[in-house]
């Protein structure tokens, strides 16, 4: 069959929605075979792109070896002054007929200023980047940008900031949100940022210490704030292993329209070099549909391609679905007991209760009350969050909440399936605090970050609540003693879960 039938044929198919009987296979989605020759040499020159301020950006631009003009992908923009590693992994597309632009933001490398990650400033040079690629002589106007992390943060946040010349955007490991996901994790401080922070942007132990809760300094950082202005077309590459999991998928869920999701076993970085990844193609597909225009280059056959995880193994690997959770997932409630099982039928109510930090000397492992269901008799694929309704009262005015999903296979070993946070004083949001009153009971809502996962027959699910997640959130609740209510009408976990109906 000619590859402009496949194309058809796909592009018939995309106009049938999934239903929950039809959940597809992404191995046979032309969308990740998609490739074309290279064509053309490249030439690299470095170029001082001007900003509103004064101000300008230094880039290394790479061209295709032809007279003409050409669309241009802004390629990986972050603080990290990788231009030339940047520039060899752009060369892919510019053979293939793209500008490159490599840059490093203002305050990194050889661009003068101070480094200030994700500020108004920094979206305001991306902004203006674009534009001045758009103005050139040798650019077609169509931009498009990628990134990982700091460079997928940075696509994500121009998008908001509505470029007129941006077409469209390939964000890898992305934020919805740089308070919730990597700052204030439930309104906790993350321990493992502050590396991160001392070696990139020092300044930031400062400011953000200044800022423990969610005001307008933190909304200038967000695309979860602007989410209606994120309208072109994006596409999410995640990880289920990645700590911005939760992030791709709020941002797909706020905008289905214009997103596409896709979701592999990978941890934080490109996906080049681990398992399954969608290769160069996939994203030249993106790149030829927005920014070149060619009508042949495949979409995904779906909205969401997502590989059940862990794999190779217990995981069934690459499906594909309509939307997230898929179609067909269902809500399953469990109770935490007084015997410390984890079921669907819980006891009477019980109080049990932790120790929080009541000898920081000791260097004793925090102290946790742990849950467990019985081995489960078949598979069980988790396939959304885990949400925790926690009813907890405190010994004293604050106190943090952390939830941690494992699975324990039958000879006792263990493995992290997800995780969620909260601070108690933040229960209604974390745009104010609230005092906690010693020995009152709350409800508190813990949602853990989204996964893909498949329990295999024999396994259980276990459940630990404690009060530390050490370096996820810093040990800094305060000393006295957490007292849980269990049984009926207590702490109960509800958990997404999805079973293939074929």
């Amino acid at each position: 069959m000619k590859y402009g039938r496949i194309a058809a044929a796909l592009s018939a198919a995309l106009a049938l929605p999934l239903t929950p009987h039809q959940p597809a296979r992404a191995e046979t989605d032309p969308f990740f075979s998609y490739d074309r020759p290279a064509t053309y040499g490249v030439r690299t020159e470095r170029v001082s792109v001007p900003l509103r301020d004064g101000g300008h950006l230094a880039c290394d631009l790479h061209r295709p070896d032809a007279d003409g003009r050409f669309p241009v992908i802004v390629y990986d923009y972050n603080a990290y002054n990788q231009l030339e590693a940047q520039g060899r992994a752009a060369a892919y597309f510019v053979t293939r007929g793209y500008h490159a632009a490599v840059c490093n933001a203002r305050g990194s490398g050889d661009s003068p200023g101070r480094l200030d990650p994700f500020s108004a400033q920094e979206q305001r040079d991306n902004y203006d980047l674009i534009e001045w690629l758009a103005a050139q002589p040798w650019s077609t106007g169509k931009i498009g940008q990628t990134g990982v992390s700091y460079g997928g943060h940075s696509s994500l946040l121009v998008a908001v900031n509505k470029p007129p010349h941006l077409a469209a955007i390939i964000p890898v490991d992305g934020i919805s949100d740089w308070y919730e996901n990597t700052i204030y994790r439930g309104g906790i401080y993350s321990a493992r940022i502050r590396d991160w922070q001392r070696a990139v942007a020092p300044g930031t132990l400062v400011t953000y210490a200044q800022h423990p809760l969610y005001d307008d300094f933190w909304r200038e950082r967000s695309v979860k704030a602007r989410w209606k202005d994120l309208d072109i077309p994006v596409l999410e590459i995640a990880g289920w292993y990645d700590r911005y999991r939760a992030a791709m998928v709020e941002n797909f869920q706020a905008r289905p329209g214009n997103v596409w999701l896709v979701a592999g076993p990978w941890q934080h970085g490109w996906p080049s070099g681990q398992h399954a990844d969608p290769g160069n193609g996939a994203y030249l597909a993106w790149w030829d549909r927005w920014l070149a225009g060619r009508r042949d280059a495949p979409l995904p056959a779906a909205k969401v391609t997502s590989y059940e995880i862990p794999g190779p193994g217990a995981g069934a690997g690459w499906k594909q679905f309509s939307t997230w959770p898929p179609p067909g997932a269902r809500r399953h409630r469990l109770g935490l007991s007084a015997d410390g099982t984890l079921t669907s039928a819980p006891g009477a109510p019980a109080a049990l209760h932790f120790t929080v930090n009541t000898d920081p000397a000791a260097a004793a492992p925090d102290e946790r009350l742990t849950f467990q269901t019985r081995p489960y008799q078949q598979d069980l694929v988790l396939a959304g969050d885990i949400t925790a309704k926690v009813r907890a009262s405190f010994t004293a005015a604050d106190g943090n909440i952390a939830i941690v999903a494992e699975d324990v296979a039958p000879d006792g070993t263990a493995a992290r399936i997800t995780q969620g946070w909260l601070k108690a004083g933040h229960r209604f949001g974390h745009d104010r605090a609230v005092p906690v009153r010693p020995g009152k009971t709350y409800d508190l809502e813990l949602r853990t970050w989204p996964t893909h996962y498949r329990l295999s027959a024999g396994h259980r699910l276990r459940v630990t609540v404690s009060s530390d997640d050490h370096p996820e959130i810093d040990s800094d609740a305060p000393a006295g003693q957490v007292h849980l209510r269990v049984g009926r009408g207590g702490t109960e976990l509800r958990l997404t879960t999805w079973k293939d109906p074929r």
